[in-house]
């Protein structure tokens, strides 16, 4: 790769990892002013952010080959963490409706959690950071096997 492909990629890398951390931001703003603090099992989306804070700190300052695959983990991690938020949300939704509304089952007592109460689709700001981490670290050239450098014995010659 030329040099200035190496400086076109890794000004991406830059600008995603500036996605990111804005994203963090503004999740943890959010997350903060609704209360989504106020029992233990809404505490790990906010663990989860500050671990991807730290991530892109490293990341931004020293992308070693072990900093590049621990955030890869980590951004799989925070990826897959939207679907259990996506669970938890669904799931209070359907118990809250159940508890107003008994007799309600099938598409419409999904379709009335999916369109009420807690945002279902929320925990999928989860899903874009973790993806968009490992899109930052595609092809990340502290990961590239290199070669060798053959070394010339002067009595071989």
């Amino acid at each position: 790769m030329t040099s200035s492909h190496t400086d076109t990629a890794q000004g991406l890398r830059r600008i995603v990892l500036l996605i990111i951390a804005f994203g963090i931001v503004g999740t943890l703003t959010e997350l903060v002013l609704i209360g989504h603090y106020q029992a233990p099992n809404q505490w790990p989306p906010l663990a989860l952010l500050g671990l991807t804070a730290l991530g892109v700190v490293a990341m931004w300052q020293n992308p070693s080959p072990r900093v590049v695959r621990m955030f890869r983990w980590l951004m799989v991690v925070v990826a897959l963490s939207s679907l259990v938020g996506v669970y938890f949300h669904l799931r209070g939704n359907i118990d809250f409706k159940l508890e107003t509304n008994p007799n309600l089952t099938g598409l419409l007592l999904v379709w009335k959690a999916v369109t009420s109460g807690t945002p279902v689709l929320a925990p999928g700001i989860m899903a874009q950071l973790g993806l968009l981490g490992l899109v930052s670290t595609f092809r990340h050239p502290n990961l590239q096997i290199r070669e060798p450098v053959a070394e010339v014995n002067a009595l071989e010659v």
